[in-house]
């Protein structure tokens, strides 16, 4: 063995037992990975996002799939064994986690001004920060159904959906009370500025069951952002509940027969989220700040119909895709804004009674995830 083949063994060692303690905690992963729903979502935030920032930095990021939720979360976190560094988030979900700890807080005055120069502050639109989350997308879950399947008189309101007399045929729902609970009240007549003051109440509760049992027997239920289109395609369902974006691609780009219903849509926020304890804490804010810039934000509604959170975003816009998002004006007739605080606090409770009613004669699942 050669003196230098020593001197290279030996700086080896010593180096390794240096970044002990270091490596005792848990070495830095060295490629971000970013954590969203799937399907022509996460294919959006690819193209926009993710591959832009690649470019940019000159560093691979890793792109994984969830259904949604904390418990994934929940076990890493409380396992200390953190592989998550930021993740796509529903509005109530990222609340609750941040309450219980599970989430990193976030100093909003970091990122950059819009475009056009407007400070952050300014430019988001209002509920886009959160102690622990950055908004980057406005959607909606919207009535969708086939054209062929409901003959000349389609559905125009929300109630039609509930109508099974009036159309025939199967409906398909996400397993989640959130939107169910609310669009079953609205189907019943509560105006939308009424509907989680109604739903606060046992009385309450109970008229948003009465509604979902007139349609029980008619419901297939689905999990995942890719399921009602292929419960459309195949014709398992007339019509459902869907993210609007998943199927603004089969109608705008594939020519499905297939309409949106936008009265009673119910639209959310999605944010950015770290898990406490990233070890690439520093890449993920990098990340957000560069993902929720103008630029990036309008770029994404030209793979998917999904609105921008920040103002200065809009007039990056295509003309022709403006009138497919959830806060085009002639699209928020009767619509709802999901109440993510409320559903922060009550989502446990609400979920364990829809459970307990799903048991009591529910259909089950068509399929799997969003």
């Amino acid at each position: 063995m050669s003196l230098c083949d020593r001197v290279a063994i030996f700086s080896l060692a010593a180096a390794l037992l240096a970044s002990g303690p270091a490596m005792a905690q848990g070495t830095p992963q060295k490629n971000l990975t970013v954590v969203s729903w799937g399907g022509s979502y996460t294919r959006s935030q690819m193209l926009a996002y993710v591959n832009p920032y690649r470019d940019l930095r000159g560093e691979w990021v890793s792109m994984e799939t969830y259904n949604g939720g904390l418990d994934e979360i929940r076990e890493q976190v409380e396992t200390a064994n953190v592989v998550w560094d930021v993740v796509d988030f529903e509005q109530s979900d990222l609340i609750r986690g941040c309450r219980e700890g599970l989430l990193e807080t976030i100093d909003h005055s970091s990122l950059p001004p819009g475009d056009d120069g407007t400070p952050a502050s300014e430019d988001f639109f209002p509920g886009a920060f959160t102690d622990c989350g950055v908004a980057q997308t406005v959607w909606a879950t919207v009535v969708a159904y086939d054209n062929e399947a409901v003959g000349d008189s389609p559905p125009t309101t929300l109630a039609d959906f509930f109508d099974v007399r009036k159309f025939p045929g199967k409906r398909g729902l996400r397993r989640d009370p959130r939107v169910v609970m609310e669009w079953a009240l609205m189907a019943d007549g509560v105006s939308p500025d009424q509907v989680y003051a109604t739903l606060e109440t046992e009385d309450g509760q109970e008229r948003a069951f009465s509604v979902l049992d007139s349609i029980k027997s008619s419901i297939v239920w689905w999990e995942t952002g890719s399921d009602p289109v292929k419960l459309l395609d195949s014709d398992a369902v007339v019509m459902t509940s869907v993210w609007n974006g998943r199927v603004y691609g089969p109608i705008v780009e594939q020519g499905k027969a297939f309409t949106i219903l936008w009265d009673g849509q119910i639209w959310d926020i999605d944010s950015w989220g770290i898990p406490k304890g990233s070890y690439n804490l520093a890449k993920a804010l990098d990340f957000i700040s560069f993902s929720t810039g103008s630029w990036p934000l309008a770029e994404q509604t030209q793979y998917i119909s999904y609105g921008p959170a920040r103002k200065s975003s809009m007039a990056l816009v295509a003309n022709a895709v403006k009138p497919h998002l959830p806060t085009a004006p002639d699209n928020m007739a009767n619509a709802l804004k999901t109440d993510a605080d409320w559903w922060a606090s009550h989502h446990v409770e609400l979920s364990a009674k829809f459970e307990a009613w799903l048991v009591a004669g529910g259909r089950g699942l068509s399929g799997s995830a969003r």
